[in-house]
Formats: C-alpha cells, sequence, structure tokens
C-alpha cells in the first residue's frame, strides 16, 4: 500500500506533466495526420483537374480551329475579312467570359487544409480552456 506520497502513485506534477505531454503528442500526430491526407486529397483532386483541363483546352482548340478555318472558307469570296473578324471577337469574348469565372471560383474555393486548421483551433481553444488563459 501507498504510504500517501502522490509521486509514488504515478500522481503529482511529475505524472502530470508527463499524462500532459503524452497527450500533446499524440494530438500533434493526429493534427500532422490529418494534414497529410488534406494534402494528399489535394494533390490529387489538382492533378485531375490539371488532366481535365489540358484535355479540355486541347479538345476545344481543335474544334475551334476547324471551325474558324470553315467559316473563313465559306465566306472566302465574299466577306473573308468580316469573317476572320467575327471569328476573332468570339474568341475574345470566349477567353474574358472564362477569365472572369476562374477569377470568380478562385475566390469562392474552400481554403486548403481548413479542416486542419480549425482542429488546430479547436484545440488551442481547449488549451485555453483548462489553463484558465
Amino acid at each position: 500500500m501507498s504510504d500517501g506520497n502522490p509521486q509514488e502513485s504515478g500522481g503529482g506534477l511529475r505524472g502530470a506533466l508527463a499524462r500532459l505531454t503524452a497527450a500533446g503528442i499524440e494530438l500533434s500526430r493526429t493534427r500532422v495526420e490529418l494534414a497529410t491526407l488534406e494534402f494528399a486529397e489535394e494533390r490529387e483532386r489538382t492533378t485531375e483537374r490539371l488532366v481535365l483541363v489540358v484535355a479540355a483546352a486541347l479538345g476545344f482548340a481543335f474544334a475551334l480551329l476547324a471551325a474558324s478555318a470553315f467559316v473563313v472558307v465559306w465566306f472566302w469570296d465574299t466577306h473573308r475579312l468580316v469573317a476572320l473578324g467575327a471569328i476573332t471577337v468570339a474568341y475574345a469574348l470566349v477567353g474574358v467570359i472564362a477569365a472572369v469565372r476562374l477569377r470568380n471560383r478562385q475566390r469562392s474555393a474552400p481554403k486548403p487544409f481548413a479542416a486542419t486548421l480549425a482542429e488546430l483551433e479547436r484545440d488551442r481553444d481547449w488549451l485555453r480552456e483548462r489553463l484558465g488563459k
């Protein structure tokens, strides 16, 4: 049986510090795992988006080239300059619309690592609560 010394039974300041350190290490490990998982997911989404953007851009570029050639050839004898001008204006409009939509999506995109940052803020608040600050 213990003689009442709190340090022998794992209590006291030393025991509390050991438990607090172990809990902090485990908490940090969990947060690093979450950040790693989110990073891998974001990398996969970015890679997939990039591949799809390149494929779509190539497909549309060839389609536009063929359509442009068709329009110019169609109007070659009568209004070739008007046809070229109209095609140029149409491409410029498509470019402006795409740039505006891209800017809007970038502004409304979720913040990367939002879950990790939220967990870290909750951890900080919990620690402040426990430490009385």
